[in-house]
Formats: structure tokens, sequence, C-alpha cells
């Protein structure tokens, strides 16, 4: 899964990894191991359910990009594609590893997530190449934004290991400098384009929602039932965040939020 890295395009306007007021800082839990931290058995389950969650998406992220590479203009656009589904393939196994060595069955762990995260994909199904990049660059940075600030409340290894299959793998500016071009050349195409940004915006953050309120010791875990949870104080900054970084990531695209 990747976030935007700065490109060219963004000159002016660099973009933070969330923008707007930086997460509280974690106290407890995320100075702590794996091994200390995991004999709660309450965040035990919180971290099994993030990473079943992250996992499929990676997986679902990786089914998604190589069938959209079908509809890439040229070969080189359709290589491109497939390199972004080779990075997020790799940050899947990175994910599956991680639950095998806790002794957690890496599909039990994802079984729960799958049905919500196809039914996103189904209802967010691009029509044509762009809407593709769209979704790839701001879809799965919309998630990101999320883990990122789930991660800030995890101990130090898993914290590590999700930043880690966050991290941009530079196919960002990609994206951007695609749709910017195809919106130079038929500036007609922004508007359609903006408004299905808006769409996966609202998707996404409604499947967020849906995704947490279904796994108990996950939305414990946000609303401050652990040691380093988000209050629901904390839960609203958090989604204003990811909201202001959706409209900077728009803006690098040349379109309106």
């Amino acid at each position: 899964m990747e976030t935007p890295d700065k490109t060219a395009a963004e000159a002016g306007a660099a973009e933070p990894e969330t923008a707007g007021t930086e997460p509280a800082p974690a106290t407890t839990v995320a100075t702590r191991s794996w091994e200390q931290a995991s004999a709660d058995p309450t965040y035990r389950a919180a971290v099994v359910d993030l990473l079943g969650a992250l996992a499929y998406g990676e997986l679902a992220a990786f089914e998604r990009l190589a069938e959209d590479a079908k509809l890439a203009p040229s070969l080189a656009d359709k290589a491109e594609l497939a390199s972004m589904a080779s990075a997020e393939f790799h940050h899947f196994g990175k994910l599956r590893e991680r639950l095998a060595r806790i002794d957690e069955d890496p599909t039990a762990a994802m079984e729960p997530f799958a049905a919500a995260l196809d039914e996103f994909h189904r209802l967010t199904a691009p029509s044509d190449w762009l809407e593709g990049l769209i979704k790839a660059y701001v879809g799965d940075s919309i998630a990101s934004d999320f883990y990122r600030e789930v991660a800030t409340r995890l101990d130090a290894d898993t914290r590590a290991l999700v930043l880690s299959v966050l991290d941009d793998t530079g196919h960002s500016s990609f994206a951007v400098e695609k749709v910017r071009a195809a919106i130079e050349a038929e500036p007609r195409v922004g508007g359609r384009l903006a408004l299905w940004a808006r769409r996966l915006m609202g998707e996404a953050l409604s499947q967020a929602q849906r995704v947490v309120a279904d796994r108990d010791a996950l939305s414990t875990m946000l609303v401050g039932g652990l040691a380093d949870g988000f209050d629901l104080a904390e839960v609203g900054k958090m989604f204003s965040r990811i909201t202001e970084a959706h409209t900077k990531r728009m803006a690098a695209l040349g379109l309106a939020a």
C-alpha cells in the first residue's frame, strides 16, 4: 500500500505524511516490544485484527492493480502498473509472515475483513485507465493515512512493520504525472475525475468505520479502551487530518476537492 511522494507537479506544496495537527504522542504501549505488549490478550487480538485487515487490503490491492493493468493505454504503462501490483504483493508477504511468526493463521486473520474490502472494491471499480490511477493514488493513500494514525498507538515491533508496508515505492509520482497530463490535454475530464475522487473518499471512510465497528478488540483500541487508545475527540481529529491530506492530494492531481 502506497502513500504519495513529492513530485515535480507538486512543487511549492510539499505534502506531509498527514496534514494538519500531528497525532498525539503515544505513551505506554508504544514504548514496549511485541513480547511485552501482547501479554494483554485484548491488545493482542486488536493487533491480529489490524494485521489481518492490512494483509487482506494488500492482497486485494495486488489483484486490483493487476486487473487495472489491462486498461493501460501503452505497454510501458502496463508494466508500471504491474510493478505497483508486485510491490503490494511483497507487502502482503511481510504481513503474512508476521502473522505466522506470532502463531496466528494468516487466512483466519484476514477472513473477517474480506467481505467488506471486496464490497469496497466492487463499489469503486474504475471504468477506465484514469479512474484506476486515481483509485491507486487517492484511495490507497486514504487507507494508508488511517493505518499510519493507528501505528502511533502500537508496540515498537508492530509499528515498524506497519510503517514499512506503508512506505511509498515511488509509484505515486507516476499516477500524478499521468492524471495531470490527461487533464491538461482535455480539461473537461477534470470534473469527472474530481467527482470520482470524492466518491472514493466517502466509500473509503465508510468502509473503515464498518471494519472497526465490527471488531470489538480493534474498536476498543481505537477509542481508548487500551492504554494508548484514541479518545473520541482524538478520533475526530484523526479523520480531520485524513481529510486534509486528501485535499492536498487532490490539489497535486490538479483536481478540486
